[in-house]
């Protein structure tokens, strides 16, 4: 995207400047023995970018989506991939719940804690017998008389290690009483209290950096002070906060594809076979090439859904698509990169291999292409429901 403005410019030289410090040798560490990257999430803090699209009157800077988007993409495009993009990336949009639909006596709260990264959040939605399916849900809140007392199960819940607070969805009506499955469901910020709380992590291919945890909760006590939005309300709560998670994971995902891009047209230029450099042959030059157009036209997308968005017109095909989109071009340049290094692109000092295990998230999460495809042919094509 090459539509910015002058402070949207200095938005991306700041985060580059910021990302410089923590270069290919820190990443691949942080991929090598799995320590959380402190020193990185610390230095985006101290700068206050972890309230990049918050209040302004709770310390956050008051910006857009789309500002947003060019942190993460500048972030993942540094090097760090998503290791670095999801190491902050909760904090970006995890709380826009609390932004919509908190009281002033919440946001007053709970908003300060997380821009300042002395709070740091974790979302658990997910569930092991429900995935995409969110009304399947079965983690129940049963309201005691005093507080909400909490059971159940939740999967896939990222960054929970060294989490103090929790966006927990949970069914407070149940599931044969409501009109809809998505009735019923409360949203809920508070703490991750261990003492209720079993984290287990999930040992996984790859962002080895940033845990991914199974959750088992058994008697988690909220008060209802910690209930976001209304009782029954907390689906329609999330769904505010989908089309921006969307355009950052697309974003992500651009800036990690033109990352391995980057590596993979550098050793073209450099690696000399049969007395020519690769980079001289189409065969090398042709996929490369591609690997940019697609890319280029996924931000585009992306960045045209951030901009509805942040001008409250809809955005959701746009979001969609662009995630889509871009999750796809960056697997495809990710791949390339291997390719075109050959024999050195299967190894970690050379970085790309680390950028393809990571490229599968954004095909996954948060929501897979065929979701999405079937969101495009019904909402948009005005084709029959397909699930």
């Amino acid at each position: 995207m090459d539509f910015l403005t002058q402070d949207q410019e200095a938005l991306d030289e700041t985060i580059s400047r910021i990302c410089a410090d923590f270069g290919d040798d820190y990443w691949l560490a942080r991929d090598t023995d799995g320590n959380y990257p402190e020193k990185f999430v610390a230095a985006i803090a101290d700068g206050g970018w972890l309230g990049i699209a918050m209040p302004e009157a709770h310390g956050g800077a008051g910006l857009g989506v789309t500002e947003a988007a060019l942190m993460m993409r500048r972030i993942a495009q540094s090097g760090g991939g998503f290791a670095a993009a999801s190491s902050v990336h909760i904090n970006i949009f995890g709380p826009h719940p609390i932004v919509k639909y908190g009281t002033p006596e919440q946001q007053a709260r709970l908003l300060p804690p997380l821009i300042q990264g002395r709070d740091r959040t974790c979302f658990g939605i997910t569930e092991p017998n429900a995935g995409l399916d969110t009304g399947a849900i079965e983690t129940r809140a049963e309201w005691d008389g005093s507080h909400y007392v909490v059971h159940g199960q939740k999967l896939w819940t990222s960054t929970a290690q060294r989490a103090s607070k929790i966006m927990l969805l949970a069914r407070t009506e149940g599931k044969d009483i409501v009109a809809k499955s998505t009735d019923g469901l409360s949203l809920f910020y508070t703490d991750l209290d261990q003492a209720h709380v079993e984290i287990r992590e999930i040992a996984k291919m790859g962002r080895k950096a940033v845990d991914s945890n199974a959750l088992f909760i058994d008697g988690l006590k909220i008060s209802r002070a910690d209930l976001i939005g209304e009782e029954g309300e907390g689906f329609h709560c999330l769904l505010d906060g989908l089309n921006p998670e969307r355009i950052l994971i697309g974003a992500e995902a651009i800036g990690l594809g033109r990352c391995a891009l980057t590596k993979a047209v550098n050793y073209a230029r450099e690696r000399e076979v049969f007395g020519r450099p690769i980079g001289q042959n189409q065969a090398i030059q042709h996929p490369l090439a591609e690997a940019w157009a697609e890319l280029e036209a996924a931000d585009l997308m992306v960045f045209k859904a951030a901009r509805l968005y942040d001008a409250g017109e809809a955005c959701g095909a746009e979001a969609n698509a662009g995630k889509h989109l871009a999750a796809e071009a960056a697997h495809k340049a990710c791949e390339r990169a291997v390719l075109t290094l050959g024999g050195m692109g299967y190894a970690k000092e050379y970085h790309v291999e680390r950028y393809l295990r990571e490229s599968y998230i954004a095909r996954i999460a948060p929501v897979s292409r065929e979701m999405i495809l079937n969101f495009i042919a019904e909402r948009v094509l005005d084709l029959p429901r397909s699930y």
